[in-house]
């Protein structure tokens, strides 16, 4: 048996992700115990960094140190809204590059004719010079140094100009990239494996990113996700709070030497402010942020505790949970029926964020936080969330044998290769008639779930002990959420306390599901049926298993074929084309 590959994989963030030969996707850690790798290029003199390294020339070296460079890919210059950084300039024909200063190599003496001297030959130094890198060129540098063969995700903000030039990035950087995930896809391909949630459920993801707010509402039916609504905006995004927390300790500095911050001690905060929020993530005390000669030669040390943190932060959290009411009702969906919440990014593992969110949703939603697995690099951390899937899809990927006959399913990752697939358009139920009792109902096939589909079900049948017959009804369902008004428990008052005033009454909401339409029925007789001995509640009473087996084509054609558990069993089924 041979061992199955390992791959490495890279997400839109810089996160590096392996999957070994257990079929776990790991993040890996550098030696700092760092996740994610900066999308970041310095140069100092004849070294290069890349990366987390690169980040820490901010400080000293601005001027030769290359970020954000991601959203700039596929752009023109005049495309730019207001370009921020100051080595970033207008080349040839619009393109956006940049301008680093750099020690190019000495060059090579000229060879003389004189005999040789027994003096040593001072050695040449190299030559101060300006180097002109466009997005394209920093791109495949940092793309080179990293992997050999990738699944990429992307921003929804991407265009396929863009797209384009990063294909074209990693080609020349000898990069193979197995296909370009949509950062929904590459969420589904990470959490659809998760044991602990209902196969069936509706995410809703939110990607707050250093520049932009990215939110998308999913169905995934069985590992298979369905889009139904995304929003993306650069008016809310995590440098905004950042920028809070700079405000705060720059005031607290400030306060203490009387000495305002400049543009240099700034970046020092911003460095530092990344372990501070790391702090108060992992921690529910206060946390610190301490920076050597901040200014002038004088040493700061800042401390904020998660309250206060918060309310700077608020704003943003305010920001981000408009947008998704505003997605939410673009879609006409209720909070109440999005069963779980995924977050991505750094950002958001910020505790005070999942809880400004979850208060608009159903007690029962499922976040990284309820499920306690929001750090450390497992299933539900934000930081290596993409990676993970990255590496899960390109493990998929490879195992697609190279035949004609698998040909048409490896055109469909290449880029252009979209298939767009049906979905269902109203969930299907079946309802199984009990004797003095409800009719038994049993989800199928929810709505939004992609064609062709197939499910089993396994159901307990009641008989009566006279005539054993048995017998099932196909239905349209609609699931909605009803509102009941309830007045909350009675308080006493004591009489120093006052008169008593009257409750207003408060609203919960429950799902229900809702019978539309008749599809078939089917009665018979059962052959199979048991009684139950014993002295529970069961005692005496006739049952029997039956499995139920339900698929709908891509043109709409419904089977249903519903049999006795067991050789010689009834059989009963309907076929709606």
């Amino acid at each position: 048996m041979h061992p199955s590959p390992s791959f490495a994989l890279l997400s839109r963030d810089g996160e590096l992700t392996s999957l070994g030969q257990e079929g776990l996707a790991e993040s890996i850690a550098n030696e700092d115990g760092e996740r994610q790798i900066a999308c970041a290029i310095a140069f100092q003199g004849e070294e290069m960094y890349i990366g987390n390294q690169a980040k820490q020339q901010l400080v000293k070296n601005s001027a030769n140190t290359i970020t954000g460079f991601r959203n700039l890919i596929g752009k023109k210059f005049s495309e730019i809204p207001s370009p921020s950084q100051g080595n970033l300039i207008q080349h040839d024909d619009d393109v956006p590059a940049y301008k680093v200063e750099v020690l190019a190599p000495a060059p090579s003496p000229l060879p003389s004719s004189a005999p040789a001297s027994a003096a040593a030959t001072p050695r040449s130094e190299p030559i101060p010079t300006t180097r002109i890198l466009t997005v394209h060129q920093v791109t495949t540098i940092f793309l080179k140094s990293l992997i050999q063969g990738a699944v990429i995700t992307i921003p929804p903000t991407f265009s396929e100009t863009q797209i384009e030039a990063l294909d074209a990035a990693a080609t020349e950087a000898g990069v193979k990239v197995y296909q370009f995930l949509e950062e929904a896809g590459a969420v589904v391909a990470a959490t659809s494996a998760d044991a602990a949630l209902h196969p069936d459920r509706t995410q809703l993801i939110v990607d707050l990113g250093s520049s932009s707010l990215s939110l998308f509402v999913v169905s995934v039916r069985e590992g298979l996700g369905h889009v139904l609504g995304e929003y993306s905006t650069t008016n809310v995004a995590a440098d905004q709070i950042d920028d809070k927390l700079i405000s705060f300790f720059g005031a607290d500095f400030t306060k203490k030497y009387k000495i305002e911050l400049d543009k240099r001690a700034e970046t020092k905060l911003r460095l530092a402010i990344e372990h501070t929020k790391r702090t108060l993530s992992a921690s529910p005390g206060a946390a610190t942020c301490s920076v050597e000669s901040l200014k002038d030669g004088y040493d700061y040390t800042g401390s904020v505790n998660r309250l206060r943190f918060d309310m700077l932060a608020r704003p943003v959290y305010t920001a981000v949970a408009s947008a998704i009411t505003n997605l939410l009702s673009s879609l006409k969906i209720d909070p109440y029926e999005i069963d779980e919440i995924v977050y991505v990014g750094g950002t958001s593992c910020l505790p005070g964020l999942d809880e400004h969110l979850v208060a608009s949703f159903s007690e029962t939603v499922s976040t990284p936080f309820s499920m306690g697995t929001v750090v450390g690099g497992g299933i539900g951390d934000p930081t290596t969330l993409l990676a993970r899937g990255c590496a899960i899809q390109a493990a998929m990927i490879a195992q697609i044998p190279h035949d004609e006959d698998f040909a048409e399913i490896r055109k469909a990752f290449a880029r252009g290769g979209d298939v767009d697939a049906p979905v269902l358009a109203r969930s299907l139920g079946l309802y199984f008639p009990q004797d003095n009792a409800e009719s038994l109902h049993v989800p199928v096939l929810l709505k939004e779930t992609l064609l062709p589909a197939r499910r089993i079900v396994n159901v307990d049948i009641t008989l009566t002990e006279a005539s054993k017959q048995f017998g099932f009804e196909l239905w349209e369902v609609e699931e909605g959420i009803r509102i009941e008004k309830v007045k909350p428990p009675k308080v006493e008052y004591s009489d120093d306390e006052g008169d008593e005033e009257e409750e207003e009454e408060i609203e919960e909401k429950h799902k229900e599901v809702k019978r539309v339409a008749l599809l078939g029925a089917q009665t018979g007789e059962a052959l199979l049926g048991i009684k139950t001995k014993g002295a529970g509640p069961d005692k005496d009473k006739w049952f029997t298993t039956v499995e139920a087996l339900v698929q709908v084509s891509t043109s709409g054609e419904v089977t249903v074929q519903v049999k006795e558990i067991g050789e010689g069993g009834a059989v009963l089924s309907i076929h709606l084309s």
